[in-house]
């Protein structure tokens, strides 16, 4: 049976070593339903990274929740019945979160649990992903024509009907939502599936967005936009037919654009770039994966895919990444999106937050990263 909002939940935190690093592994959730921490490009810490934001669809319904990292109990911020999926975007001051549930928007405070209302998408039309801006004053979001009822769609479990959806160029726009009082204005929009999001965490201006779809097969992955002028601007383009680029995401420094991709020949690569196109730097592996992220200190982490079962780190060295290096297991499915690992560090490049269903269940897990970087073996399978 479920709780309600505002109820806490006992701790279900462990303790374990790595059996292949001997890591310190912190497992934070331990229950019979799925529990996940926000979609990698977001930060789910506040309050000075005491506290950790995740999903759990505990008492069969997907709610959002709060966790004290250190004792391990957890509040209850949401209580929707009946819900498979939420989405949640912190404001940079920590004060309050927006929550997505269906096509809405709503603005959760973190202190009272009080919950206003921001945005709907019109009929028609399905909610994408958001983000807040560095001012704290915005609230960004897309939305993408409803095409359900001529394309079988189930993104969030195996990409079904991604290509399709692509393919079919729905009507998309991007929204600017008053964060405070709610009313939105469209900022852009295109014949394009679009989605993924990401606000700079430093320029209020600045924003990304992506033409989602196969990454090979879109016109293009990576987009800026300028939200004083309307100017919209390829960021990394291919550098040969075919390649594959995307999962982006903001280095801390709110410029620095990183992402990962994949060479027409099979090789895996991570990278980053300004959004201007300038410095862009790339570092190629030999071994697939699903995300990579980097935490704008020197050290970059990608999860494994396939046979590769565990998560593997890189650290900067004279300027030049060096590993990889086997942090830990991973053993995560990918099955859907609630079970994919989705690694960020904390703020500090000391910890790293995973999510992993290795035990049948997807669990938040929060490793240890050594100071001694050598100390950890080099990579495996």
């Amino acid at each position: 049976m479920g709780k309600g909002k505002g109820e806490v939940w006992p701790s279900e935190r462990k303790t374990y070593q790595d059996r292949f690093t001997g890591v310190e592994v912190v497992q934070l959730t331990d229950y019979k339903a799925h529990s996940y921490h926000l979609y990698f490009t977001e930060s789910g810490w506040y309050d000075g990274e005491r506290r950790l934001l995740f999903l759990s669809d505990r008492g069969n319904s997907t709610n959002l929740f709060s966790m004290d990292v250190e004792s391990g109990e957890m509040t209850q911020l949401t209580d929707y019945p009946n819900n498979d999926e939420l989405g949640a975007w912190i404001l940079p001051n920590g004060s309050a979160v927006i929550v997505k549930a269906g096509r809405r928007l709503v603005r959760l405070d973190l202190a009272t649990l009080e919950e206003k209302f921001l945005y709907e998408a019109p009929p028609g039309y399905n909610l994408g992903n958001a983000g807040a801006s560095a001012d704290n004053r915005y609230v960004l979001t897309c939305v993408q024509e409803d095409l359900s009822h001529r394309i079988r769609l189930d993104l969030g479990n195996g990409y079904v009907g991604h290509r399709e959806l692509m393919e079919a160029a729905p009507h998309s726009m991007i929204m600017r939502i008053d964060a405070a009082n709610g009313g939105a204005e469209m900022i852009y929009e295109a014949r394009q599936f679009i989605t993924h999001i990401n606000a700079s965490p430093t320029e209020p201006w600045l924003i990304t967005y992506c033409h989602e779809g196969p990454w090979h097969l879109v016109d293009h992955r990576i987009w800026g936009l300028d939200l004083r002028t309307g100017e919209t601007w390829k960021i990394r383009e291919r550098l040969e037919p075919g390649e594959k680029v995307g999962h982006e995401f903001f280095f801390p420094d709110g410029k620095t654009i990183g992402y990962h991709g994949f060479r027409v020949n099979g090789t895996n690569f991570f990278g980053s770039i300004l959004y201007d196109n300038t410095g862009m730097e790339e570092t190629e592996f030999s071994f697939d994966t699903w995300h990579s992220y980097a935490d704008g200190l020197g050290q970059a982490v990608v999860d494994g895919k396939g046979p590769v079962r565990t998560l593997s780190l890189w650290r900067k060295n004279n300027g030049i990444y060096d590993g990889p290096r086997t942090l830990c297991e991973l053993r995560c499915s990918f099955h859907s999106q609630k079970v994919h690992a989705h690694p960020r560090f904390d703020a500090a490049g000391k910890r790293l937050l995973f999510t992993s269903d290795k035990n049948g269940y997807a669990n938040l897990y929060l490793a240890a990263i050594p100071e001694d970087f050598s100390s950890l073996p080099p990579f495996m399978l």
